[in-house]
């Protein structure tokens, strides 16, 4: 132990130097910026440390650190032995350089293939550029997948809008259906009782039943079929209602009125009308004769307060007796003048002109286009036509 404490056995280093001053100011200056160097770079390797917890092998930096910390201790201890020989601890610091620096050499050694196998710059520089192109195709396919999903969420509200106007639009069709169903079979049943009324023989019953229901049904298909399931042609009601007529008496008949689209209930009494003067005129009037005609026409009278729809029957009663056609209270004569115009909250005459017969409907425009003539019930419209007007 006197070899460590009588230190002044020994001889300071700088009379080796024999006290040069530049000799010793260049070896003491060598050794305290090797000092200050390997002082400085243990610490910004503890830094590094600090800063990123997650990096491997903190024990093998942590050694680097050790070791280039005490090769910075024997430096300065060189520098104290300039002037003190403290000889023995500059020893004691070299060998605990030694032992930490072999220990950091078989830690390194052990570490080559892991250190090897670390990717340089270039390989993570492509790496990083791979996992960015792959990141972009991720966002660019999650963008598609969104795109996709507002397009499907965009058609099914659609779809789920378009469903429920053509619900909606079957539950009017169904109630409508039932009620002209409820309206048709309460006419046909009142018409069969009525037609009935003064008819003897089975024949004739069933042929003027059935004219006047083939009259409801051309003008209820000719409703149905059309591009409106609410309305119909006025112009080819008629048409369909005359084309029996026309089959034999073409060049007699003259057709002639604007085009006009009327309710469905509205073709259906029309129907109704036409079918009793086109029976009539083949029995009693200008068609049972070998020279009468007919004319059909129809205007919009708009100068009035009310603007009104004028449909006439025209018949040309030249040489022919007019009582034949005027005949005797019937219910075909009742539902032309009656009937038929109450359905159409207008009015109706039936008269005998110059030789001429003559037959006037008049009905309010917005009764035809607002179907307001079916806002009756099905009771009513039989009502209507068995209360007889006081037919007995």
């Amino acid at each position: 132990m006197g070899h460590f404490i009588d230190i002044w056995q020994y001889m300071p280093h700088g009379m080796c130097l024999l006290w040069q001053p530049w000799l010793v100011v260049l070896w003491a200056g060598s050794d305290v910026l090797i000092f200050a160097a390997y002082t400085a770079i243990p610490v910004s390797l503890l830094r590094v440390l600090k800063q990123r917890p997650d990096l491997r092998n903190r024990k093998l930096v942590l050694l680097f650190a050790g070791f280039i910390l005490l090769c910075g201790l024997t430096h300065l201890l060189n520098i104290v032995t300039l002037w003190w020989p403290i000889y023995p601890y500059v020893g004691i610091a070299k060998l605990a350089t030694g032992l930490v620096s072999g220990l950091t050499a078989l830690v390194l050694f052990r570490l080559v293939p892991t250190l090897i196998a670390i990717p340089s710059h270039g390989e993570l520089e492509a790496l990083n550029q791979k996992l960015r192109e792959q990141v972009a195709k991720y966002e660019a396919s999650e963008a598609e997948l969104r795109e996709i999903k507002l397009a499907l969420e965009a058609t099914v509200a659609e779809r789920t809008e378009e469903l429920e106007q053509a619900n909606a639009k079957m539950a009017v069709v169904a109630r409508e259906a039932v009620h002209r169903s409820k309206n048709l079979l309460a006419v046909v049943g009142s018409i069969a009782r009525q037609s009935a009324r003064g008819q003897t023989n089975i024949d004739d019953y069933v042929s003027v039943l059935l004219g006047r229901i083939n009259a409801l049904a051309s003008a209820t298909s000719m409703v149905i079929g059309g591009d409106s399931s609410a309305s119909a042609d006025l112009g080819t009601v008629v048409d369909n209602q005359l084309t029996p007529l026309r089959l034999t008496y073409e060049d007699r008949i003259r057709v002639d009125g604007p085009d006009l689209h009327i309710s469905s209930e509205a073709a259906q009494q029309f129907g109704l009308a036409l079918h009793e003067l086109a029976t009539n005129t083949q029995k009693y009037g200008a068609l049972s004769g070998d020279d009468g005609q007919v004319s059909v026409t129809w205007r919009r009278e708009t100068e009035a307060a009310d603007p009104q729809l004028v449909v006439e029957w025209q018949e040309d009663l030249s040489g022919m007796a007019g009582g034949n056609v005027e005949g005797t209270a019937s219910f075909g004569s009742t539902l032309l003048t009656k009937i038929i115009p109450t359905m159409l909250q207008g009015t109706a005459e039936r008269v005998i002109e110059s030789d001429r017969l003559v037959y006037r409907l008049r009905v309010p425009i917005h009764v035809l286009e607002t179907d307001e003539s079916a806002q009756g019930t099905a009771n009513m419209a039989a009502r209507v036509i068995d209360a007889n007007f006081g037919m007995a």
